[in-house]
């Protein structure tokens, strides 16, 4: 699901903090098509209290169904 989409002239890499990922965060949460886009994997808040308050809801792909 898309949660929202940032145009290139608005923000630039170091702006989202890209730049302070580490080699394994880069490779897993990055995404890139043949157009140049970037697509950042993310959760969103209602998914990130879900997992924090029911750890045991890691191992499933989708939370929130």
């Amino acid at each position: 699901m898309n949660l929202g989409m940032l145009p290139e002239r608005l923000v630039n890499w170091e702006q989202l903090g890209l730049h302070n990922l580490s080699a394994s965060d880069y490779n897993e949460l990055l995404l890139f098509d043949c157009f140049g886009n970037i697509y950042v994997q993310v959760i969103c808040e209602d998914c990130e209290g879900a997992l924090r308050h029911n750890p045991s809801l890691h191992g499933i792909d989708y939370i929130i169904q």
